[in-house]
């Protein structure tokens, strides 16, 4: 039996819980779209890498509720809506308000749990407020979410609201209640009295704070707590997987960390993150090729020859639309398309074997431009970007082994990091 499905806005986020169910010893995979039955014999959880971040919600709604329906069928214990860490998400794009409603009216549970904090991510929730730091796997400082110097800036959803229940407010209109910090400190008597009065209450929706590990696996045990028979539904970051998974107490896996594929690594971004920019200045500086391609998404064949050219010769190279300070106003799915094409063209003309696809809204359509059908876990990189083994029958990049990397993933010398060179 399943114990956990879980469906991702985007691909960079669908790899992070990849990640933190492998390494918790959950034999997991990771697909495009809701794999049958026969697909998931053998495994222990399973997640879909959709593009619902990028989505209005009436678009949303049309593929989540077949997504959903799907997902039930398979029968696992509990079913994760996964978002990012930073919350990303407006009523009019990406709406996590949406996917809850349509959740809950697909699983029918008492409520719906919603768990945001990431702690070894460096995503915390204090008194229902976000905080993050800047740059996942970095030293750098934490900031309330309103305030942190990327997150705010976001160029199609930025954060202006650390109160995850007023921001998710303006998404929904169903009640949400707080387990706060306090009360998971207070023990199991005094979380499981909090969550029920909440649920007596009728809030609709349990917000859940986290600040370690320790919060993490209690709020675990109220999430499966509420099992029963259905699947329960839940939203929030791969720190639900954490959470169950911590209380679960299975037996960690070790993987090994990324060592040199033996051919050059091509990085394509089309991430507007000053994080990824500052990684992209690094490797330019530190012997990669760079080269910029069209922020419209238009016409890169000219560049592509000189990736192509580059590549031959043995160069690594990173290929980008931004360096972290422009505003794209380019739909994602047309700046991913581009890229995820062009990736899959450089692929079959140099046989290159390692590929790193940085940015969360526009990853997705680069996956499946690239004909990726799944994904698994073959070594650590950095939390929440793992180096993945592709599978892409009839596509170049079949046995190519691939990175999805969000914006704000890395330190700045990830991408050398990738190529194992670091």
């Amino acid at each position: 039996m399943l114990r956990l499905a879980y469906f991702a806005d985007d691909f960079t986020g669908a790899t992070d819980a990849l990640e933190s169910l492998a390494r918790a010893g959950l034999r997991t995979r990771l697909f495009l779209d809701p794999p049958s039955a026969g697909q998931c014999e053998e495994l222990d959880a399973i997640g879909v890498a959709g593009l619902t971040r990028s989505l209005a919600p009436e678009a949303m709604e049309s593929v989540l509720r077949p997504a959903f329906a799907a997902l039930r069928e398979l029968g696992p214990r509990h079913v994760h809506y996964k978002v990012c860490s930073t919350f990303d998400s407006s009523p009019t794009l990406g709406s996590i308000g949406r996917a809850i409603d349509v959740g809950a009216s697909v699983f029918r549970g008492p409520i719906v749990p919603l768990l945001v904090a990431a702690p070894a991510l460096g995503r915390y929730c204090a008194f229902g407020n976000l905080f993050a730091r800047y740059g996942i796997g970095s030293g750098g400082y934490i900031h309330r979410l309103d305030r942190h110097p990327a997150v705010s800036r976001h160029p199609v959803t930025p954060m202006l609201e650390a109160d995850v229940r007023l921001h998710l407010g303006k998404q929904t209109s169903k009640s949400i209640g707080l387990v706060d910090v306090v009360e998971l400190e207070g023990g199991v008597v005094e979380s499981d009295a909090a969550l029920r009065k909440l649920v007596t209450a009728g809030h609709e929706i349990v917000l859940f704070d986290a600040l370690n590990g320790a919060h993490l696996a209690r709020v675990g045990a109220l999430i499966d707590g509420l099992a029963a028979g259905e699947p329960v539904f839940s939203a929030g970051s791969s720190g639900i997987g954490v959470a169950l998974t911590s209380h679960w107490g299975l037996g960690a896996r070790s993987f090994p960390a990324a060592a040199s594929s033996g051919s050059p690594l091509l990085v394509i971004s089309g991430s507007c993150s000053p994080v990824t920019g500052g990684q992209i200045a690094w490797a330019r500086a530190n012997g990669f090729d760079g080269f910029a391609l069209p922020l419209d998404g238009g016409d890169s064949s000219g560049e592509l020859d000189q990736i192509v050219k580059a590549l031959r010769t043995g160069r690594n190279v990173v290929a980008y639309t931004s360096l972290g300070h422009a505003r794209c106003h380019v739909p994602a799915d047309r700046l991913g398309t581009m890229l995820g094409r062009l990736a899959r063209e450089a692929i079959a003309r140099t046989g290159i074997k390692r590929v790193v696809v940085a940015g969360g809204d526009t990853s997705s359509y680069a996956g499946r431009a690239l004909g990726i059908e799944s994904l698994e876990m073959l070594a650590q990189l950095t939390p929440g970007a793992p180096l993945c083994l592709a599978r892409a029958p009839g596509s170049p990049a079949d046995g190519v082994e691939i990175v999805f990397k969000g914006g704000q993933v890395g330190a700045p010398e990830f991408f050398a990091r990738a190529a194992g060179l670091h």
